[in-house]
């Protein structure tokens, strides 16, 4: 089966270095697994066994940074293979039992043609900020994918900094106002070491999405909140602690994913778009 048709493009530029710094610290070993980060694991979690084939279903896993995701995958019984462009995440997610790893990027995916039965891509879209690059990725997971199989992809909220910062009461620093409304307007986080916080990266508008998924030949069929409102109140993290308590917001935020009025206040959307069982070489068109 043939492999990405830009695997050998010379022009393809490399993961910007302030990116890579970011995720070498690690904080993907643990930013999901503690705090209120759990609520984006377990409703990403719920989501997926909900949208995914079946197991034994072959997953490729672009982005999957420390394997958070790829672990109870192939625990569920999936054939999970991760591909990340960050070396430390590559080393942890293939020492995961089941999982098999290798450095690659989202947009020259080493993977061949309709191999997997789903791929996703639960992180690398919010780091392309240039749409051409986030189109091609997409094409790179349609052509990856079987058809009839799915694409599910993350996606940050154009103003999930701006609530985030309303909410930890750093929207009153001036100088991070500033910025928090240039990423609203626009939804390009740019890296800046007086705030290191985050990376550079592309806050989505939830309706352009479907639309760059249509362009990368992929047929967008649903999209979901992973947090909803949830993620904005104060008491959510020992809500999460509480397992009755858990349980319930878990079902309140599973009432409202695909509510449109309220899509846009959830801190990250999945979208999930769909090869047709047509042209089997994975061309676009």
């Amino acid at each position: 089966m043939s492999r990405s048709p830009y695997d050998t493009e010379p022009q393809l530029p490399a993961l910007p270095q302030e990116i890579l710094a970011y995720y070498e610290q690690g904080g993907e070993l643990t930013r999901l697994r503690q705090g209120a980060g759990r609520l984006e694991f377990w409703r990403t979690q719920d989501l997926l066994r909900r949208l995914l084939p079946g197991a034994p279903a072959r997953v490729l896993d672009v982005g999957g940074g420390t394997g958070i995701h790829a672990e109870w995958l192939a625990e569920d019984g999936y054939e999970v293979e991760v591909v990340d462009p960050v070396p430390m995440h590559v080393e942890r997610s293939g020492r995961l039992p089941g999982v098999t790893a290798r450095l690659g990027d989202a947009r020259a995916l080493p993977a061949d043609t309709a191999a997997y039965g789903v791929v996703l891509l639960l992180g690398p879209l919010y780091h392309l900020p240039e749409r051409p690059h986030r189109v091609r990725a997409l094409a790179e997971a349609r052509r990856a994918v079987r058809p009839g199989g799915a694409v599910v992809a993350a996606t940050i909220n154009r103003f999930a900094g701006l609530n985030d910062s309303l909410m930890q009461g750093n929207y009153f620093i001036p100088e991070r106002r500033e910025r928090t409304d240039a990423v609203s307007a626009h939804g390009r986080h740019r890296y800046s070491a007086a705030d290191p916080h985050f990376t550079t990266a592309y806050f989505a508008d939830p309706a352009d999405v479907p639309r760059e998924f249509a362009e990368a030949g992929l047929a967008p069929e649903g999209q979901y909140g992973v947090e909803g409102v949830a993620w904005l109140m104060g008491g959510v993290e020992e809500w999460l602690d509480d397992p009755e308590r858990r349980e319930a917001v878990l079902a309140a935020t599973r009432r409202i994913e695909s509510e449109p009025t309220l899509l846009g206040a959830s801190g990250h959307v999945l979208t999930v778009g769909r090869r047709s069982g047509e042209d089997p070489e994975g061309r676009l068109g």
